[in-house]
């Protein structure tokens, strides 16, 4: 899971790196690295509940557990990169 996690971080950084652009093309960057974050991580959180389907008892729980909160990580990322954007957009 450690893997996933890092993934989360590479469109973070092509965030950055696009705030350079005028204001309007910041936002739409921000949109799209803030949808391919919450992808990431809602692909990450099915393989863990496909993996937590051929499990059972409190293994498979604690794999819905673990997929439930990587789905939550990636949206409250999804959400900060937006709430960034819109920040940085106001302060120009």
């Amino acid at each position: 899971m450690k893997f996933a996690k890092y993934a989360l971080v590479l469109p973070v950084a092509a965030l950055g790196l696009s705030l350079a652009a005028c204001e309007s093309k910041q936002e739409k960057a921000a949109d799209k690295t803030a949808d391919a974050v919450a992808a990431q991580s809602d692909a990450a959180a099915d393989a863990i509940d496909s993996q937590a389907a051929d499990a059972t008892g409190a293994a498979a729980d604690k794999m819905n557990s673990k997929a439930d909160a990587v789905r939550a990580e990636g949206k409250d990322e999804a959400s900060a990169i937006k709430e960034n954007a819109e920040k940085a957009e106001k302060a120009h």
